[in-house]
């Protein structure tokens, strides 16, 4: 089969023939692959550089994707791929653990599926359990203009929100945000203090700010916790601005303020598959959706270096063809 393959940590990857993946057993699924993702995470995890170790190379990238059963059925499925020993999405074949196969709507775009995945996921649950949105909240969603920020502006209008701003950096995912849903969009600025922000914010929202979904970390976490009402709350999940952020006690404690922090790890396969269902369910009936490029897999390599350098404008779904 064709397969994208890391033979190097820390170098891109190459697309070339691979063994097939190993038959199926009676835990194990084989699965045609329709559409996989490139995710930060799988190009932190071939770097070497991960808490994970290094990977046993040569191996195919991978965390998670898009495929059918031989039976045709619709599937999305997750991978190990450079986090233990094994192989991962980004090839025609896949054989995957049956714990990790979630069935898709038969309706459902496989491109869209694969772009919304693991992050969709996130935001979801960050919103849902551990923010714990209340129909009528006002929800600020900092960093709207990327993958877990488009799916979480929708998303927390699917769960009821009854006012959602987003905060993006660049003009592109502004114009992004709003044509999701956003009701108000923020700029966010290189030069900006937490002062300025903070007021930046106010002026954006409409009455008390109940919940903040924060990818970003840094100084929009800093101001977006002083816009917050009594007892408000922010979910971090994710550094992508800074792995540090300048909050001060006096902020936390005057509004008796909830500082959480998520990841998907902690969910559970089953809570997980539920989740993504109804992701699926919603992306089916064109009630959620993200900006994605779909690129043949033998673009997979330079879609790979845009990624890794920062440079990409959207997610990229790699369609491994027949």
């Amino acid at each position: 089969m064709r397969a994208t393959l890391i033979l190097q940590c820390g170098r891109p990857p190459v697309v070339a023939d691979y063994d097939d993946p190993p038959p199926p057993g009676p835990d194990t699924r084989s699965i045609t692959v329709t559409a996989a993702p490139i995710t930060p995470l799988d190009v932190l995890c071939a770097t070497g550089a991960s808490y994970f170790g290094a990977p046993a190379v040569p191996y195919v990238p991978g965390v998670q994707g898009v495929g059918t059963l031989a039976d045709g059925t619709p599937v999305w499925f997750a991978t190990d791929a450079g986090m233990s020993p094994g192989d991962g999405s980004l090839a025609q074949r896949a054989t995957v653990p049956a714990a990790d196969v979630v069935t898709l709507p038969s309706g459902a775009d496989h491109r869209l599926v694969a772009a919304l995945g693991l992050s969709a996921v996130a935001a979801w649950q960050s919103l849902a359990t551990c923010g714990d949105l209340r129909p009528g909240e006002q929800v600020l969603v900092l960093g709207g203009g990327g993958i877990v920020g488009q799916a979480a502006i929708q998303i927390a209008r699917l769960l009821g929100a009854g006012r959602v701003v987003a905060a993006c950096r660049s003009p592109r995912a502004r114009e992004r945000a709003e044509r999701l849903g956003a009701d108000a969009v923020v700029p966010l600025l290189d030069d900006d203090d937490v002062d300025t922000l903070a007021a930046r914010l106010r002026a954006a929202l409409d009455g008390p700010l109940d919940l903040v979904l924060d990818p970003l970390f840094g100084v929009p976490a800093a101001a977006a916790l002083r816009t917050l009402r009594p007892g408000g709350r922010l979910v971090n999940l994710g550094g992508s601005a800074s792995p540090t952020a300048p909050i001060d006690s006096a902020t936390l404690r005057s509004g008796s303020l909830r500082l959480l922090g998520y990841t998907n790890n902690a969910l559970s396969k089953p809570e997980r598959a539920e989740t993504l269902r109804a992701i699926a369910a919603h992306a089916a009936a064109g009630r959620l959706s993200v900006d994605f490029d779909a690129v043949p897999m033998d673009d997979a390599p330079a879609a790979w270096a845009a990624q890794a350098a920062g440079s990409a404008s959207a997610r990229t779904v790699v369609l491994p063809g027949p």
